[in-house]
């Protein structure tokens, strides 16, 4: 009896423990973005994430902070793409290209001090929608999954978050010839609040 009694008190201990360190929120804020690859002009633009994050203590300082966002990227075909893609006018608006993806950032966290936490982790995309004109002999130029490294710093004042991250992209998003590879680079500007 007395087994499971301490069984059972140390699951409540933990439990609590573990809420204590439970945080859900919200956030949203600027994308600055652009595509890697010869056929993109070498230039940031700027897009928007929204979503929804976690924050679970795993004791100390560190933490990890998974999130879901809808982000928009946003890029500038340059002028070299016909040519190196030997494409005519099948793409009916090939200047600006918007890509939103379902993003799912899982970040550890790691405290530096009261107010300033250091974050790195995987970022798992799924391309929801793409610029219309897009689509060369029926295919779509970009693939549907993205895979990105994220490093950056959270700034803790009460309840009020506010992030800086690089994002780098590590997989081949483009889908229409091995040409050139194509990856997603920027930065993402947050303001949060921890419910």
């Amino acid at each position: 009896m007395k087994t499971k009694s301490s069984a059972l008190l140390i699951l409540v201990l933990f439990t609590q423990a573990a809420m204590a360190q439970f945080d859900v929120g919200i956030k949203g804020g600027v994308n600055i973005t652009k595509v890697d690859g010869k056929a993109f002009r070498d230039e940031f633009r700027y897009g928007y994430h929204l979503g929804g994050f976690a924050e679970l203590g795993l004791g100390g300082k560190l933490s990890i902070q998974p999130e879901v966002l809808w982000n928009q990227y946003q890029t500038r075909v340059d002028s070299s793409f016909k040519n190196i893609y030997n494409v005519s006018t099948t793409f009916s608006n090939y200047k600006d290209v918007k890509l939103n993806y379902l993003s799912i950032p899982i970040l550890l966290d790691y405290k530096v001090g009261s107010l300033l936490s250091l974050q790195a982790g995987p970022q798992f995309g799924i391309l929801v929608d793409q610029s219309k004109g897009w689509v060369a002999s029926g295919k779509e130029a970009f693939k549907k999954g993205d895979f990105s490294l994220l490093g950056g710093a959270e700034i803790h004042i009460s309840k009020l978050r506010l992030q800086g991250r690089y994002v780098v992209g590590l997989n081949d998003i483009g889908d229409i010839g091995n040409e050139n590879k194509w990856r997603n680079q920027g930065f993402q500007l947050s303001l949060g609040i921890a419910l």
